[in-house]
């Protein structure tokens, strides 16, 4: 199967996972997606990821987070920059997601990110998908 978009499957079958409570999830490996898992853990919205090698591109297993009553930590994954209509923005104006309660993972030349670690960097880029 060809795949099209590794970034929306990556962020679908997080938010499938979590909605039934699945201790983890197996993902394509690409860089972009091992950089998003990277920016979920130090955010603190996965447990923990790892790389496992099937002898072709590679599996990236996700450990969901869950709080005490069993709700996933979780609540929306959205994306925003889809392949069709690149969304870029400058560190002025990048979203504060919920307030500031989530986070929104921007792809710079400096790496992916969080927007925090972008407005501290003064760094902007492509909005890849906003968590909460």
């Amino acid at each position: 199967m060809s795949l099209n978009d590794p970034i929306a499957d990556m962020l679908t079958r997080i938010r499938n996972a979590a909605r039934i409570n699945r201790k983890n999830v197996n993902i394509k490996a690409t860089r972009i997606c091992e950089g998003i898992a990277l920016v979920l853990k130090k955010e603190g919205y996965i447990e923990d990821f790892d790389r496992i090698e099937d002898g072709s591109q590679g599996l990236i297993r996700i450990v969901l987070k869950y709080d005490q009553m069993g709700r996933s930590v979780i609540t929306e994954i959205q994306r925003t920059s889809r392949p069709g209509c690149r969304v870029y923005s400058p560190v002025s104006e990048l979203p504060r997601v919920l307030n500031g309660m989530g986070i929104a993972i921007v792809s710079t030349s400096k790496g992916v990110m969080s927007d925090r670690s972008c407005r501290e960097g003064n760094v902007g880029g492509e909005i890849l998908c906003t968590v909460s």
